[in-house]
C-alpha cells in the first residue's frame, strides 16, 4: 500500500500517566514524518462500547490513515490483537469489539489479521501495555506503508468479537431504545435511528419504561429549540435521536447511563 502519514490514536488511558506519551514516542520513532491526531483519551476506563462509539462516530471525518484503538480490559489474555483494512482506511487494536463498527463506517473489513509477527513489535511486550508494545508498532509500520499481509496471518473477518446489538423497541405511539453514550455536556444518545421521530408530534414524552412518570419535552432540531432547563429530543450529528437539556445536563434530569433504557412517546 502507499505511504499513509495520518494516524489516529483512541484509548482509555486517561492523561495523568505517561500511557499515551509512550505511544507517541514509539510511533515517532518507527515513522517520524505520521502525523498524529489524538481522538481522545478519556474513555471511562474500560468502557469499550463507550470506546466504540466514540471510534465509529469520528473516524469517517479523519483523514484517510491509520487508526489505532485501545480500550482493552481482556490486555494480556487470549484475546487477540488485530489488524483490519477498509477501503476508507485501516484499524488496530484488540477484538473485543471495540472496531468493528468503525470498520463498517469506513466501508466494512476487507482484510483482517491477527497481530503475531514478532518483528513488527516491542522486542520485550509487556502483559499489560499492549498498546505501547503491539499497537503502537504496528500503526507506525503501516502508516510508513508496510504490508498489511507481514503482520500476522489472516482471519476471517466474520470472526472479529462484536457488541452485542443495543436495544430497540418501536410501536404506534413511540419507541424504547438502549442509551448508547452520554457526552461531556451531558447530551444523552440513543441506539435510535432518526426516522423514529419522524411520525411522532412535536410534544414527547421521555423516561424511563416502567411505572416511573415520563417528562415532557419537546421535538426540535437544536438545544434551543426547549425552554430554559427544557427537555429537548433531537437528531444529534451521528444522524441518532438523543436527548438534551438546553441550559443543563438531560443525563442528570434523567438519571440514566449507558445501557439504561429510556422511552420516548408521543
Amino acid at each position: 500500500m502507499s505511504v499513509t502519514p495520518w494516524i489516529s490514536l483512541t484509548t482509555d488511558y486517561g492523561l495523568t500517566d505517561g500511557f499515551v506519551a509512550a505511544c507517541h514516542g514509539v510511533i515517532a520513532r518507527i515513522a517520524p514524518t505520521a502525523r498524529v491526531i489524538d481522538v481522545t483519551h478519556l474513555v471511562p476506563p474500560t468502557d469499550v462500547r463507550r470506546g466504540a462509539a466514540v471510534l465509529a462516530q469520528t473516524v469517517p471525518y479523519l483523514p484517510t490513515g491509520v487508526h489505532m484503538a485501545v480500550v482493552d480490559p481482556g490486555v494480556g489474555t487470549a484475546r487477540r490483537g488485530v489488524a483490519l483494512a477498509t477501503p476508507g482506511g485501516l484499524l488496530v487494536g484488540p477484538d473485543n469489539g471495540l472496531l468493528p463498527d468503525a470498520a463498517a463506517a469506513l466501508g466494512g473489513v476487507t482484510t483482517a489479521v491477527e497481530l503475531t509477527e514478532p518483528r513488527w513489535l516491542a522486542d520485550r511486550v509487556s502483559d499489560t501495555f499492549h498498546g505501547r508494545d503491539v499497537f503502537a508498532p504496528v500503526a507506525a509500520r503501516l502508516a510508513l506503508g508496510a504490508p498489511l499481509g507481514d503482520a500476522g496471518p489472516p482471519i476471517d473477518p466474520a470472526d472479529l468479537i462484536r457488541l452485542p446489538s443495543p436495544t430497540l423497541m418501536s410501536d404506534a405511539h413511540g419507541f424504547t431504545a438502549e442509551v448508547s453514550t452520554v457526552d461531556h455536556f451531558g447530551n444523552v444518545q440513543l441506539a435510535a435511528p432518526a426516522h423514529l421521530l419522524d411520525p411522532l408530534p412535536a410534544a414527547l414524552r421521555v423516561g424511563p419504561p416502567d411505572s416511573t412518570p415520563a417528562r415532557p419535552a419537546v421535538r426540535g432540531r437544536t438545544f434551543g429549540d426547549a425552554p430554559a432547563n427544557g427537555l429537548v429530543v433531537y437528531v444529534d450529528s451521528a444522524d441518532l435521536v438523543a436527548v438534551a437539556v438546553n441550559g443543563g445536563r438531560a443525563v442528570d434530569v434523567l438519571r440514566v447511563a449507558p445501557g439504561d433504557l429510556l422511552r420516548v412517546s408521543g
